[in-house]
């Protein structure tokens, strides 16, 4: 999801931002079942390793460092349901000039946490393979 977000970030929003009022609805309804089709399996397989990972820690990792990534997920979730998805939803039903900047500039909480979520997965993987 990381590397999803940073491209959503950097490249799709800001195109969102630059798409002519008469294309806009059509655009954002194309996006959201596109993007559907993309986020829903990682989201789906990063949420419930989450959960196996807060049940059943592995050897070596830190206690803490799980929780730290659930928290940041839980921000990135919930920046996406709070923030993202009500102003895709405008985009599609009332679209204007400032909903993909809104959309940038809304996106950056959720492209921190996931990015900072990388960086706890990864510490965690290095902690699992130099304690076997």
């Amino acid at each position: 999801m990381t590397g999803v977000i940073w491209f959503v970030q950097h490249v799709h929003y800001p195109l969102l931002a630059q798409v002519e009022m008469g294309q806009a609805v059509a655009v954002a309804e194309e996006h959201q079942r596109r993007t559907g089709h993309v986020v829903a399996l990682p989201m789906a397989v990063e949420g419930l390793t989450t959960l196996a990972l807060l049940a059943r820690q592995p050897v070596g990792v830190t206690w803490y460092l799980p929780w730290i990534g659930a928290i940041l997920l839980a921000v990135a979730l919930g920046c996406t349901v709070l923030l993202s998805v009500p102003l895709h939803a405008k985009m599609a039903t009332n679209p204007d000039a400032q909903v993909g900047k809104k959309l940038v500039a809304t996106n950056w909480p959720r492209t921190i946490a996931w990015s900072l979520r990388a960086v706890v997965c990864v510490v965690m993987v290095a902690q699992m393979v130099n304690g076997l």
